[in-house]
């Protein structure tokens, strides 16, 4: 049996093996499919992710959800924790980088530089909340492989409303037959792979 670096190693070679017309072609597939999603449509704050490397791409869908009125939070490391903070959309003129007001942040991810509002749970907003988290990997039983630092595990933990309005998504590729999981590993409850 693979260890989790064994198999994360492969995925990402599987994944950067993408060339730009997949990429695209995934990006809009994705972008369609959230957008089309009920737990979207119902969701006035979404806590998304500026993809990185070759992950699936969220620009248009996050450019789509600040156009359709939603709170959109992105996630920032802080530390041994990850929280996320607001985004706003600016003008057409910039990159998209620059449109969300994002920084380098951890490992050169895009993140924001915490200085807008900061994501609060609560069980009021359950309910019209939507997660959508990146991977590493992804198996039929809803297993998801990340980099190895347990960020969305520790953020989801103590957030069972949020748990069940969670939705991985990626590649097609990211797809294998069964990922190791032990019980600190929180799954998601629905993988979107295009």
């Amino acid at each position: 049996m693979q260890t989790k670096k064994e198999i994360r190693k492969e995925l990402l070679l599987r994944r950067d093996a993408l060339n730009e017309k997949e990429q695209l072609r995934a990006e809009i597939l994705i972008t369609e499919r959230i957008l089309g999603h009920q737990w979207f449509y119902r969701s006035d704050i979404i806590l998304g992710f500026m993809s990185y490397g070759s992950e699936i791409r969220t620009g248009q869908l996050l450019e789509e959800a600040l156009r359709k009125g939603k709170r959109v939070y992105l996630p920032r490391v802080e530390g041994e924790e990850m929280n996320f903070y607001r985004i706003e959309g600016a003008s057409e003129d910039l990159e998209r980088t620059d449109n969300f007001g994002l920084v380098s942040g951890y490992h050169g991810i895009p993140e924001p530089s915490g200085h807008t509002e900061r994501y609060r749970y609560s069980e009021e907003d359950e309910l019209k909340s939507l997660i959508l988290m990146p991977g590493v990997g992804f198996d039929p039983y809803r297993n998801r492989l990340g980099y190895g630092k347990g960020f969305y595990d520790r953020f989801l933990a103590d957030k069972p409303g949020l748990q069940i309005r969670s939705i991985a998504i990626g590649h097609q590729c990211q797809m294998v037959e069964s990922l190791p999981a032990d019980e600190r590993d929180i799954k998601p409850y629905q993988v979107i792979l295009v």
